[in-house]
């Protein structure tokens, strides 16, 4: 059953710049997920954002209740996108019976989009 889809997209240019930031960084992104971007680059980091948003508009709530660190962004083997929810955004997604995440991610030169689907019993 589906419990909830979104998606994001985002200027890679816009992402590049506030990623110079490392408060920014800290704010938005896991030590894991900084780490695959220092090594992938600022597209990585956009898709990432967009994946963030657009897990959080599955969700149904936005980022109300939780902030984005709550949602982390990571690669498999493959090198596909996986996601995980902690603290709050985690109990949100419990309570809403969610048992898996599906996330797409893609790239342009210009920008990062993101397609979440939440699934339940």
């Amino acid at each position: 059953m589906v419990i909830g889809i979104g998606t994001d997209i985002i200027e890679i240019k816009r992402v590049e710049k506030a990623i110079s930031s490392k408060s920014f960084l800290n704010r938005y992104y896991t030590r894991a997920e900084i780490a695959l971007i220092q090594k992938k680059g600022p597209s990585t980091a956009a898709g990432n954002f967009a994946a963030k948003e657009a897990l959080a508009k599955a969700l149904g709530t936005g980022f109300f209740g939780f902030s984005p660190i709550d949602i982390e962004i990571l690669r498999d083997e493959k090198d596909a996108p996986y996601a995980l929810f902690h603290k709050e955004a985690k109990k949100i997604a419990d309570s809403l019976g969610v048992q898996y995440i599906k996330i797409s991610i893609s790239h342009s030169k210009e920008n990062a989009v993101a397609f979440a689907l939440l699934g339940g019993n």
